[in-house]
């Protein structure tokens, strides 16, 4: 109202006097060039050439984002400079620079539009494609262009569409999406997961006996895979909660663009995720047991592919000495490291090469990588994309080191937190997380 008020003054006559002031000298003239000024967001600086028939003159803004400097101000001619700061709100705003000699005024008015803003800076496409819609804060016209043929972006109802095609490679794939208008640009960036995986590479000597291939409806067959449902510090002093499938309204598992994604997210202050467990009553005895994995990223974040004994009697036969098979953990603290262990008696966390080792691998964040593990009566070979990372014989020493001649199922889960994954701390702004599994096969000689 004040700034609708003041321009409305400055502009409603010539020879207007100024409270105090005194009446201009008669004739006096005084004109500005140029008489408006058009400014970006990120502002700038800007000349004014005055010239008045008075023996002086002064100028001033009319709010505090328009400064002013003068120049020949005790001469016919002299010049403004104008220095507008930027604009970081989301509406344009208008304002004035006023010459004045004695109480004759002109005015320059001064527009400037607002910084143009995105409502995301990043898009994750399905591998199955799709349309994808980014809000665009700005007041003027803007254009949307793609460098990549399979993504398609067009301006539509005040922001960006981009159309998305299939990606049937087993690579992900990137490309940029720059938003354009009179203020400058900026850019989204987009990546396309990969396909899944639909070829079967069967181990030589093996036959394909069990598989998911998570390409059928929206959620876990409840006669092939069991969740699990427990507190916080159930185990490992883990903070997360695990449920059946979903809770605060959303899904822990679910079935997307062909794979299993296990989600660990915060609802209040408890943080839920998922833990499931494949043919839990059956389990297999040797075989070769591999899945395609991306893991989650974030500090706090725990993954695993892993297997425990059928039927075990935890008050019998107390773990480690029923054994473990950990096929592929990692924690987010240490990216893209994946670690391959076993526990029993006579190894458990003793930190030596023969019980486990580790893996750099630079995109296992960003892309799938198959885990394996080929399991005999006499060894346990673990591999990534088919490159062997451990093996663990078969001593001969008895159970204190071969546990490992009995059924085990599957696990796969998303901990949050606890004595690994929490060893340096948590960050729930990663938060949702997710891990996902394009599938789960067993094969048996």
């Amino acid at each position: 109202m004040f700034l609708l008020a003041f321009m409305a003054f400055a502009l409603s006559s010539s020879s207007c006097s100024d409270e105090g002031g005194g009446e201009a000298p008669a004739g006096v003239k005084v004109s500005c060039n140029p008489g408006e000024i058009t400014a970006t967001a990120e502002g700038g600086s800007y000349t004014i050439a005055v010239s008045t028939t008075g023996t002086g003159w002064t100028a001033y803004a009319s709010d505090a984002w328009i400064s002013v400097q003068t120049d020949g101000t005790t001469a016919a001619d002299g010049t403004v400079t104008v220095s507008v700061g930027s604009n970081d709100g989301d509406a344009a705003r208008r304002g004035l620079v006023v010459v004045r000699s004695g109480t004759v005024r002109d005015t320059v008015v001064v527009s400037q539009s607002a910084a143009m803003s995105l409502s995301a800076g990043e898009v994750y496409a399905l591998s199955s494609g799709g349309t994808y819609s980014v809000g665009v804060g700005y007041q003027g016209e803007f254009t949307a262009a793609s460098d990549a043929a399979w993504a398609k972006a067009t301006v539509a109802d005040g922001g960006v569409s981009i159309s998305v095609e299939p990606n049937t490679a087993l690579q992900s794939r990137t490309a940029t999406v720059t938003v354009t208008s009179a203020d400058g640009s900026q850019e989204i960036s987009l990546r396309q997961e990969s396909a899944p995986m639909t070829a079967v590479n069967v181990p030589e000597g093996y036959r394909l006996v069990w598989q998911d291939e998570f390409d059928e409806g929206t959620t876990l067959d409840p006669a092939r895979w069991t969740h699990e449902v427990q507190g916080p510090g159930w185990v490992n002093n883990e903070l997360q909660t695990y449920v059946d499938g979903s809770a605060a309204g959303r899904r822990v598992t679910e079935l997307v663009d062909g794979k299993l994604n296990i989600t660990c997210f915060k609802a209040g202050s408890t943080i839920y995720s998922g833990r499931v467990y494949a043919d839990v009553d059956k389990g297999w005895k040797y075989g070769y047991i591999e899945a395609r994995i991306m893991l989650p990223e974030g500090k706090g974040t725990w993954p695993a592919f892993w297997m425990m004994p059928v039927d075990n009697d935890f008050t019998a036969n107390p773990w480690p000495h029923c054994g473990e098979i950990d096929i592929m953990e990692s924690v987010g603290y240490d990216p893209n490291v994946v670690v391959s262990t076993i526990h029993c008696t006579k190894y458990n966390n003793t930190g030596t090469a023969i019980e486990s080792a580790r893996k750099k691998v630079p995109t296992a964040q960003d892309e799938f990588h198959v885990y394996a593990m080929e399991w005999t009566a006499d060894k346990m070979t673990f591999l990534v994309d088919g490159e062997p990372l451990l093996t663990y014989a078969n001593d001969g020493t008895g159970e204190d080191a071969w546990p490992f001649d009995k059924p085990f199922y599957v696990i796969l889960n998303l901990a949050w937190g606890g004595a690994w994954g929490g060893q340096q701390g948590v960050d729930e702004s990663c938060l949702p997380a997710v891990m996902k599994v394009d599938y789960v096969r067993v094969f048996q000689k």
